[in-house]
């Protein structure tokens, strides 16, 4: 995957949307982040000044150091509750760590680590890629509870019903996993 860019999610504040490319630059994944990443992208894409050194950046060079540069790379292997999961992967070991897909995504563009997708998960999440395009569309189970509820709340108040039912069954079946135990509760 070849991360695209990030912007911001217009009339919600502090949510942020990045984008990823497969290779052939036909299909994209958005993964939803929060402001705080938003300004740490905003930071490195347009060189802005900080103060010192970035923890992420000072981390990477303590760790790559140790083990070499091409050690690690980035894998996004499922969705839950409208979040991405990722893990880095030490190569060499075949040893993981979880992290926060927004995270892990700051982490593969600052060192230039690889980032790939389950196959499978990629192909249900996948939608077509259009360069320069004004919007992004995105699959429902990618979208957090908060964002899933404004665009309900949009969609009754502009009529949009069918949309709205849409939303409400994926409401309803996210409520019916965490009832089942499936998803833990993030109450």
């Amino acid at each position: 995957m070849i991360f695209k860019g990030v912007s911001e999610v217009v009339g919600v504040e502090d949510l942020g949307l990045l984008a990823l490319v497969d290779i052939e630059g036909e299909r994209q994944i958005t993964i939803t982040c929060d402001g705080e990443m938003l300004r740490q992208f905003s930071w490195r894409i347009h060189h802005l000044p900080v103060v010192g050194r970035l923890l992420p950046e000072v981390l990477w060079q303590a760790l790559s150091s140790h083990v070499g540069e091409n050690a690690f790379e980035i894998l996004i292997t499922d969705i839950i509750d409208g979040q991405y999961r990722a893990i880095l992967r030490n190569i060499a070991t075949g040893d993981t760590v979880s992290v926060r897909a927004s995270d892990a995504i700051l982490l593969a563009y600052i060192s230039k680590l690889p980032i790939y997708i389950e196959e499978q998960l990629f192909a249900m999440q996948s939608v077509p890629y259009r360069e320069n395009s004004r919007g992004m569309a995105m699959p429902l189970n990618a979208l957090s509870r908060e964002m899933l509820d404004n665009a309900l709340d949009s969609a009754i108040k502009s009529e949009n019903y069918e949309m709205a039912s849409y939303i409400r069954d994926e409401l309803k079946r996210r409520e019916k996993s965490i009832n089942d135990g499936i998803i833990p509760s993030q109450k």
